[in-house]
C-alpha cells in the first residue's frame, strides 16, 4: 500500500522534480556536483562604514540587538554588548555543532544529537542585520561597529562552503536578501565595501548550481533564491563582477517562473500555509524595491497580476485590529523583513508593502506599524486604497473567508496542486474581532519526535473530523503525506442578507466521508458535519481560545462564545481536554480543545453563539 502510496505521489509532484533531486543526490554522492568544486577568496575589511545622512528623528522603534538575541522572533536570549553570538550553538539544547571545517554536502538535515538544525540556522539568516541598520540610520554609530564585527566574526567562522550555514540554498539567499535590505537602510548599494561585494559573491557562488534542486521543491526555496540571484547578480554587474550578468538573468527567469507556476490565478500559493505565503510576498516586493533602486525592467505584466493577487489572499486573511492571521499550514518562524517592530504574527506591514509597491495602493489608512517598512524605506504612503474585506472564495487554493459583522470564519477544503503539508481537511477557524476563538494547532517543530511532529501536522491538530484514529491522509515521510485528499462536493460561496454559507466535502482513500456546511449569520455560526463510511469511530474537535470554558451537559461557554452540540444519534463521548498549540516557532502553549465522539454514521451540529 505505501509502495502504491508513494508511486501516486511521485506522479502529482512531477516527474520532472523527482528526476531533478535524483540527479542532485547523485551528483552529490558520487562528489562530482560543481557545487563541490567551489573555492573562495579571503575577505577582508568592514562590511559596511556610516552613512552619508542620518534621520533627524526616528518615527518608529525597532528591535535592539544590543541587548539580546531574538529566535524566531519570540524566543529572547540576553547580551552584553561585547558579546558576539555563537553561530553554531543550538539555543535550546545548548550544543555545539562542532564540525565548522566539514564540507556542507557531508552534513545531515537531522541530527538527534544536536537538535533541531534550525536553532542553528536561525542567527545566521541576519534578521539582526536590519535592526542594527534601522539603529545606525537613527545616528547610533556603536551600532554600526557592532554590525561589522558580528559579520567579521560570521566569515571568520563559517568558512566558505564549509559547516552547518552553507548546506542551505536557501538559507544563503535568506543571508543575501538580508545583506542588500542593510545596504538599502544606508543608502549604499551603488557604492557598497569591496568586503560586502566579495561576500556576496561567495554565497551567489553557492546558489546557482543548486537552483534546479530549489525548483524541483515548488515551493519558497526557488522563490528565494531566485530573488538572491536577481538582487546579487545586478548588484555586482554594476560593480564589474563577470558572473552578475548571467545570475541576474538566472533570477529573473526563475522569479516569472515561479510566480507563474506556484502562484495561482486567485493568490494562493503552492504551500498551503499563511506565514510562507508571506515569505514569498515578502521576497517579490524586496525584489522589485531593488529592481526600482537600480532602474531595471520591470518584470512582466503577469508577475506583477499574479503578486497583486497574493497580496489580496493575505490581505483576505488578515484581521486588521491586530493583523494576526489563522495558524494554516507548515510554520518555521521566517519573517524575511523584519522592518516594523511588531508581533511576529502581524501580516500587516507586509500586505501594505506588497499592495504599495505593486497596486500603488494602501491596504491599511492612518498613522501605524503597517507603515513601519515604508517609512524605513523611503516610500510614500500611497493616496488611493484597497477596498474593504469581504467574504471571498480562493478556490484555487481551496479557501473560504466568510464575514459577518465582527465575526470571521475560515474553511479550509482540499485542492491539492501541490504537496499538502498538513492533514487540514475541512478545518474550520472562527473569529470575533480580533480573538481567534476556533484555531489550529500550528506547527511547532520540523524537527522533534515523529509523535510530536505529527500531533500539530496531523489531523488531531484542526478543527475537523478524525476517522478511526488515523490521519486523513497517510505520512509517507517528514515532509511527505500521500492519498492526497480531493474535494467531491462544493457548494460555492453564498450570501444574502441574513447570512453566508459555503460546503465541502471529500472521501478518502478509507471510503469514509465528511462533508462539512457552515452558515455565518450576525450573531451565530451553524457547523453542519455530515460523516459516514468509517469503521468503529469519527472525533470532532473544537481547538479553543485559552480561557475559563464552563462545561454544561453538551454545551461549552466563557464570557463571549457558546458552542452547543446537537447529533442525530448517541454522542459517545464529550469531553474537555487538554492540548497544546503553536503560535510561534518551537513554542507551545496550553489550549482547551471539545472532543465528541460518535460511533456510526451521523449528522452532528456545532451552533456557535457570540455576543
Amino acid at each position: 500500500m505505501k509502495i502504491l502510496s508513494t508511486a501516486k505521489v511521485t506522479f502529482k509532484l512531477g516527474i520532472s522534480n523527482v528526476i531533478r533531486i535524483i540527479i542532485y543526490r547523485v551528483l552529490l554522492k558520487l562528489k562530482l556536483h560543481k557545487v563541490q568544486k567551489l573555492t573562495a577568496s579571503p575577505v577582508d575589511g568592514n562590511f559596511f562604514k556610516a552613512p552619508e545622512t542620518t534621520l533627524n528623528e526616528s518615527k518608529y522603534s525597532y528591535h535592539d540587538w544590543n541587548s539580546g538575541l531574538r529566535y524566531f522572533s519570540c524566543h529572547n536570549e540576553g547580551l552584553t554588548s561585547e558579546d558576539i553570538p555563537r553561530w553554531h550553538r543550538n539555543f535550546i539544547t545548548g550544543r555545539i555543532f562542532d564540525k565548522t571545517d566539514s564540507d556542507w554536502w557531508n552534513i545531515t538535515d537531522f541530527d538527534e544529537d544536536l537538535g533541531d538544525i534550525k536553532t542553528i540556522w536561525e542567527l545566521s539568516r541576519f534578521d539582526w542585520l536590519i535592526g542594527f541598520g534601522q539603529a545606525v540610520k537613527s545616528g547610533d554609530q556603536k551600532s554600526l561597529q557592532t554590525l561589522n564585527n558580528w559579520l567579521s566574526d560570521w566569515y571568520h567562522n563559517n568558512p566558505a562552503y564549509k559547516g552547518i550555514n552553507w548546506k542551505c540554498g536557501q538559507e544563503a539567499s535568506i543571508r543575501v536578501m538580508h545583506l542588500a535590505t542593510a545596504a538599502l537602510l544606508l543608502n549604499q548599494v551603488k557604492q557598497p565595501e569591496p568586503a560586502l561585494a566579495s561576500l556576496l559573491s561567495l554565497h551567489l557562488k553557492r546558489i546557482a548550481p543548486t537552483m534546479s534542486y530549489a525548483i524541483a521543491q515548488n515551493n519558497n526555496h526557488g522563490t528565494s533564491e531566485a530573488a538572491a540571484l536577481f538582487i546579487g547578480g545586478s548588484w555586482l554587474k554594476s560593480l564589474g563582477d563577470a558572473n552578475g550578468d548571467s545570475w541576474l538573468a538566472l533570477g529573473r527567469k526563475w522569479l516569472e517562473n515561479r510566480a507563474e507556476q506556484l502562484i495561482e490565478a486567485d493568490g494562493s500559493f503552492s504551500q498551503y500555509s499563511i506565514n510562507y505565503h508571506r515569505l514569498m510576498l515578502d521576497t517579490y516586493s524586496l525584489a522589485e524595491l531593488w529592481r526600482r533602486e537600480f532602474e531595471l525592467e520591470p518584470f512582466s505584466d503577469q508577475l506583477t497580476t499574479k503578486i497583486i493577487s497574493a497580496t489580496n489572499w493575505l490581505y483576505q486573511f488578515t484581521n486588521p485590529e491586530n493583523g494576526d492571521t489563522p495558524n494554516l499550514g507548515a510554520n518555521d518562524g521566517a519573517l524575511l523583513l523584519p522592518l516594523s517592530n511588531t508581533d511576529f504574527r502581524d501580516c500587516r506591514p507586509s500586505v501594505q508593502l506588497a499592495s504599495t509597491l505593486f497596486s500603488a495602493k494602501a491596504a491599511y489608512t492612518g498613522e501605524g506599524c503597517w507603515n513601519e517598512p515604508l517609512f524605513w524605506l523611503e516610500l510614500p504612503v500611497p493616496d488611493e486604497s484597497l477596498s474593504k474585506q469581504e467574504s471571498c472564495q480562493f478556490d484555487n487554493g481551496g479557501y473560504v473567508v466568510l464575514n459577518r459583522g465582527s465575526a470571521k470564519a475560515v474553511l479550509r477544503y482540499p485542492r491539492f496542486k501541490f504537496r499538502p503539508g498538513q492533514s487540514d481537511a475541512l478545518h474550520l477557524d472562527f473569529w470575533i474581532g480580533r480573538d481567534n476563538y476556533l484555531r489550529d494547532a500550528g506547527t511547532f517543530s520540523y524537527s522533534e519526535s515523529p509523535e510530536t511532529m505529527t500531533y500539530y501536522a496531523d489531523v488531531e491538530g484542526h478543527n475537523t473530523i478524525q476517522f478511526d484514529d488515523r490521519n486523513q491522509m497517510p505520512r509517507l515521510g517528514r515532509f511527505l503525506l500521500g492519498e492526497w485528499l480531493k474535494t467531491d462536493k462544493i457548494t460555492p460561496l453564498e450570501s444574502d442578507d441574513t447570512s453566508t454559507s459555503c460546503l465541502a466535502g471529500y472521501t478518502d482513500s478509507h471510503g469514509a466521508s465528511h462533508v462539512r456546511k457552515v452558515i455565518l449569520t450576525e450573531d451565530i455560526l451553524h457547523v453542519q458535519d455530515k460523516v459516514e463510511g468509517f469503521e468503529q469511530k469519527a472525533v470532532l474537535r473544537w481547538r479553543l481560545k485559552p480561557g475559563d470554558w464552563v462545561v454544561d451537559g453538551f454545551t461549552v461557554s466563557d464570557n463571549h462564545l457558546q458552542i452547543t452540540m446537537e447529533s442525530n444519534v448517541p454522542i459517545k463521548r464529550f469531553e474537555l481536554v487538554k492540548g497544546y498549540e503553536s503560535r510561534c516557532y518551537l513554542k507551545k502553549t496550553p489550549v482547551p480543545i471539545v472532543e465528541i465522539e460518535i460511533s456510526e454514521p451521523a449528522i452532528i451540529k456545532t451552533i456557535c453563539r457570540y455576543k
